[in-house]
């Protein structure tokens, strides 16, 4: 079952370009790392010190791998460095999925 995470970071503002742009390694880590399917950071343009995350992970098990590796503790430690100030972090478990246009370009809520 796929496993999707999605997480709001607070930082000082002042230095959020400058964490994102060092964040690289991080991210394109996580995203080589097996059963990585989207891993995403950017600036909420709204909120000046945020930065959300995505994660699509195809498994329970290549998140778990994930979190228990060298990605995932010096993602922690990067963030940590820039002035966290708040952070939480939710996952998801995918039921179901579907397009969200149908077969006639029409957006829907519906899944069938």
């Amino acid at each position: 079952m796929k496993i999707v995470i999605e997480a709001k970071i607070d930082i000082d503002p002042a230095r959020r370009t400058e964490a994102l742009e060092q964040a690289r390694p991080w991210i394109e880590g996580a995203q080589a790392q097996p059963g990585c399917l989207g891993y995403f950071w950017t600036a909420d343009p709204h909120h000046p010190a945020r930065v959300h995350v995505f994660e699509e992970w195809e498994s329970e098990v290549a998140l778990a791998q994930h979190l228990a590796g060298p990605q995932y503790r010096g993602m922690l430690g990067h963030v940590s460095g820039f002035g966290l100030t708040n952070a939480v972090s939710r996952k998801f478990a995918v039921a179901r999925e579907a397009p969200v246009y149908n077969a006639a370009g029409v957006a829907t809520a519906e899944f069938d």
